[in-house]
């Protein structure tokens, strides 16, 4: 059980000490694996580097010591940031979206929380070279999104030390995630209609840190980023289970126990939506289920994954240091340890509905049976992650059941198609991607318009039902083709019902195709429509969990 700050600091040290052994000669990378992602090497051994201090520089923060790290990070920031050295971390072109970018902000972070260890000990040139190796963070980014905000974390770490920094830049961060702010404190992650984990564990996190830091220096901006993170966390909470798991829905859940980091920052900024006792349950849970899932290897090294290792759900971005972004949930050891956070009693969620329309984030959230269920519909990536049709466009997500990417779509056994209505047509299998219309109405029913393929339209119709919901599909097609509409995918026997007018049947799943379980099957209902237009109905049960 996690209790006291002690617990939690041993925590983070038990996932940090296996990766000694793995730094460069110069400490300013990790080698961490050998598979491929869409940067080089060299780049995914900085951001390998640069992802514990996620973890070490609220330890450090907080007073607290960690041995052997301190030498390892003041030696690796010296020879990355040093033009001259072999494990130079290279020059940024000056429009790009380059993933160190990404990573300085971890390092701006240790700069706002232990200058005592990252820049203090450096002598004049190096941390001459150190402040223009991290400035060019402040050149033009390609990408409208969180990304703005590395340049806030970057420069309030400079500003911090008292090193030179750009007040305009920061004063422009500021406006972009303004301008992504919808409403009852959902944003949107940039231009785009994706409303998913960074909007917690990026636009919300970094924003509570400035607060933080500012808020005698700019108490108005303080003011606003805390009063959203507060209306925020009043509907986020939803997406929590009773057992410490959250929703998985979206891209970047390789992340894992960042999806409580928000709650983290909220403790770190001093935001109580809910009394503390709440925050430390939310958040100790969180942390104890995950380290119930065999999510590390047989060296103790964080895998890429979700529950268990799995490539397959991975995004194209992630390297085998990617996960360790999930330390950015520590941020909370920045707090003393007489703090009210570390001597409250963990709690149980507060009361929640039963039945909560969340429409910034195009969602209806159904407690049901001490988990979470969203029924979806509108959210696409226009930039196309990996997997994207399974990761946003399901008509359900769960945080209980998780969900299945395709390892192909050339048989129903590949596809692995669940909480969705999938056509088998000429020896391939298709199902909801983008919807051509959607909208919900105030008691949570979702209407949506899509075509899986050319020559078939469906509109679909969600009401949320006590303990499940009903799918009512209209069919339009210009030809004879079969459908299944598929319940959540759940472990072998694993429960739940789903009936309607067809023929109710059990799909085996392919292995790994589960983001919870590595063996699966679908129960579904399957309906041959004719050519012309057809309606059916379909009601889903959910598992008791």
């Amino acid at each position: 059980m996690l209790k006291t700050k002690q617990d939690f600091l041993k925590c983070l040290e038990d996932m940090i000490k296996p990766l000694k052994n793995y730094y460069t000669e110069g400490k300013a990378g990790i080698k961490l694996g050998s598979f491929g992602v869409s940067y080089s090497d060299e780049v995914a051994h900085m951001e390998a580097f640069s992802r514990v201090l996620w973890g070490l520089a609220p330890l450090w923060g907080g007073g607290e010591e960690c041995e052997d790290f301190d030498e390892i990070y003041l030696k690796g920031i010296v020879s990355g940031t040093d033009p001259e050295s072999p494990e130079y971390w290279g020059e940024i072109p000056a429009s790009s979206s380059d993933q160190r970018i990404v990573e300085m902000a971890a390092l701006g972070l240790a700069l706002i929380l232990a200058p005592h260890k990252v820049w203090d000990p450096l002598n004049d040139k190096e941390k001459k070279n150190f402040h223009a190796w991290m400035m060019q963070v402040n050149n033009e980014i390609q990408s409208n999104n969180n990304w703005q905000l590395f340049p806030l974390i970057v420069n309030l770490g400079f500003k911090t030390v008292g090193a030179e920094y750009d007040a305009e830049r920061m004063k422009r961060s500021l406006a972009s995630l303004d301008s992504f702010y919808r409403a009852d404190g959902w944003y949107h992650d940039g231009n785009t209609d994706q409303v998913d984990y960074y909007i917690p564990f990026a636009l919300h996190f970094y924003a509570l840190i400035y607060a933080k830091v500012m808020e005698k220096e700019d108490p108005e901006n303080s003011r606003i980023i805390k009063e959203r993170a507060a209306l925020f966390a009043k509907s986020f909470v939803y997406w929590f289970d009773e057992n410490g798991s959250a929703l998985a829905f979206g891209r970047s859940l390789t992340y894992r126990f960042a999806q409580c980091c928000f709650f983290s920052a909220c403790v770190f900024a001093g935001v109580k939506p809910f009394p503390m006792g709440v925050m430390k349950g939310i958040i100790a849970r969180h942390f104890e289920w995950w380290l119930s899932q065999p999510i590390f290897d047989n060296s103790g090294i964080l895998s890429v994954g979700y529950a268990y290792p799995n490539l397959n759900m991975a995004e194209f971005y992630n390297a085998y240091g990617s996960p360790y972004w999930a330390l950015k949930a520590f941020l909370f050891l920045a707090i003393d340890e007489n703090d009210e956070f570390f001597t409250a009693e963990s709690l149980p969620l507060p009361k929640l509905a039963p039945v909560l329309p969340i429409p910034e984030a195009y969602m209806t959230m159904q407690r049901v049976n001490g988990y979470t269920v969203a029924l979806t519909g509108g959210q696409w990536a226009t930039w196309h992650p990996t997997h994207y049709p399974e990761k946003y466009s399901k008509f359900a997500y769960s945080s209980r059941y998780a969900f299945n990417v395709s390892r192909s779509t050339d048989s129903i056994y590949n596809a692995s198609p669940d909480s969705t209505l999938a056509f088998e047509i000429d020896e391939r299998i298709f199902y909801r991607g983008k919807c051509m219309e959607h909208r919900m109405d105030a008691n949570g029913c979702h209407y949506s318009k899509w075509s899986p393929c050319r020559g078939i339209t469906v509109e679909t119709v969600l009401t949320p039902t006590d303990g499940g919901h009903i799918r009512r599909h209209t069919v339009t097609a210009d030809f004879d083709c079969t459908a299944y509409d598929t319940a959540f995918a759940t472990p072998i026997g694993g429960g739940g019902e789903i009936h309607g007018g067809g023929e109710e049947v059990l799909l085996p799943c392919e292995p790994n195709a589960n983001l919870i379980f590595p063996r699966c099957e679908i129960k579904a209902v399957k309906y041959r429509f004719e050519k012309g237009t057809t309606t059916v109905e379909t009601t889903v049960v959910y598992p008791k969990g």
